[in-house]
């Protein structure tokens, strides 16, 4: 039956009031199209990627002073960046959780616990004293802040980039695989605009002191918009019924890791590249810039902003390139570019303010081509009964092996070690996602 034909649904027991004001207004809705899942998913991302990439900013700028000023900068900053992998290894802890909790209580219930913990300790870290004031329980609260996003953003999974590949035309699936991509760069060239806008408009011991913080208040509004359009969508009967035909519902970690286990590391691997770029040109090269240059810190993050537009473009590119040569087809044709470009990025990096500049540019340009068809490039091999919980774990995977420490290792390497090994790590990225894909098309074959 239509949505259309309802009245006003009446209130469930375990109805958030949230859940029942999207009711209302999706009750004279007729069906779900690919469009509507479209800009749920592209909301929820944004939203999801603004904490990100605000926390990621605030590892290079503030965290070191503010957290470790009992060591030099260097070692600070490498601390912060250790902190800063710790949700993406509570994030699959996260997914396993969240799964259960929608087994027993549904899917709407899961994502508001996710999105509220999500701005709950985003917005927390803002209240946070530094070492001077709290000493060492100052590192231990950001710690566990950290671990709850992480928590948090394994809960976040709704099911919405499955469930919109799947109800793509045959022939648009590239296109619409990468609408919800476009999240990462509008939450990123949000993030960073609002930290340039900040650190340009008070004194340095001002924004330290308390200037960096209004980013993270701006986390929780954005996240109250982001969680009632996704529950829009969630809490609809047609929703729910595209849900249960495509068999999108949350099976145990356990049967999957039994059954297609493969498949979950062939798909963590196979977007290695654009995962490992994807912290190497957004977090990375703020803490390089800040350490080792005297280029302006306002003025880098605003060449990072036409950056952050160049991969929006890229993404969209990377839509109407993949259905004309096939998802895959275009990972591994990027990859190789990827692979080319790290041969490249340590003298355009150790080139001055303009080397630095291009090096941006063309690293946020190749990032949106592969990031636009990263997500989801090889959840296909899963089975309808297993594709719901396999697409998030894939994804917990490939954030964790691919991106989850590369600030840590690129800053680590670059420092002690020179900056060509940040070409190798570039490049051993590249490698792992030919590899996958080769391995996963001869397993097709089979």
């Amino acid at each position: 039956m239509s949505a259309a034909t309802h009245s006003e649904p009446q209130s469930e027991p375990n109805s958030t009031q949230l859940e029942r004001d999207a009711r209302v207004i999706t009750a004279a809705d007729h069906e779900v199209a690919p469009g509507d899942i479209a800009v749920g998913v592209i909301i929820g991302r944004t939203s999801e990627y603004f904490d990100f990439f605000v926390y990621g900013i605030a590892s290079c700028l503030v965290f070191p002073s503010l957290f470790f000023p009992f060591v030099p900068r260097l070692e600070g900053t490498l601390l912060a960046f250790l902190v800063f992998s710790f949700a993406f290894i509570a994030r699959p802890i996260g997914t396993v959780i969240s799964m259960a909790i929608q087994r027993r209580w549904g899917r709407s219930t899961k994502l508001t616990i996710a999105l509220f913990l999500l701005g709950t300790s985003t917005v927390g870290i803002a209240f946070l004293p530094g070492y001077e004031t709290a000493g060492m329980a100052s590192v231990v609260l950001l710690s566990l802040l950290r671990i709850l996003q992480g928590l948090a953003l394994g809960g976040s999974w709704d099911g919405l980039p499955s469930l919109l590949a799947l109800n793509a035309p045959e022939k648009r699936r590239g296109w619409y695989s990468m609408l919800g991509q476009l999240g990462a760069p509008i939450g990123f060239i949000v993030a960073t605009a609002l930290f340039a806008f900040l650190h340009a408009s008070v004194e340095e011991v001002d924004f330290l002191a308390w200037g960096w913080r209004f980013a993270f208040f701006a986390a929780f509004a954005i996240n109250v918009v982001a969680l009632f359009a996704r529950l829009r969508l969630v809490v609809t009967h047609e929703y729910e019924r595209m849900l249960d035909e495509r068999e999108l519902e949350p099976v145990p970690v356990v049967d999957l890791v039994r059954d297609q286990g493969g498949n979950v590391i062939i798909g963590a691997f196979a977007p290695l590249a654009s995962y490992a770029l994807f912290h190497i040109v957004t977090v990375f090269p703020v803490s390089w810039i800040q350490l080792f240059t005297d280029q302006s810190i306002t003025s880098f993050l605003m060449i990072q902003i036409v950056g952050g537009f160049l991969a929006g473009i890229g993404i969209i590119a990377s839509g109407k390139i993949a259905d004309a040569f096939g998802r895959r087809n275009t990972l591994g044709a990027v990859a190789v570019m990827i692979g080319v470009f790290s041969g490249f990025a340590p003298t355009l990096l150790n080139g001055g303010q303009f080397g630095q500049d291009v090096f941006i540019l063309i690293g946020f340009a190749l990032l949106g081509l592969s990031y636009g068809q990263a997500s989801g490039a090889v959840t296909r091999n899963f089975s309808s009964r297993y594709r719901y919980v396999g697409a998030a774990l894939t994804a917990d995977f490939a954030w964790l092996i691919g991106a989850a420490f590369a600030p840590l290792v690129a800053l680590g390497l670059s420092a002690h070690f020179g900056l060509g090994y940040l070409g190798l790590y570039l490049l051993s990225g590249a490698v792992c996602t030919l590899a996958a894909l080769i391995i996963n098309r001869q397993l097709a074959q089979d």
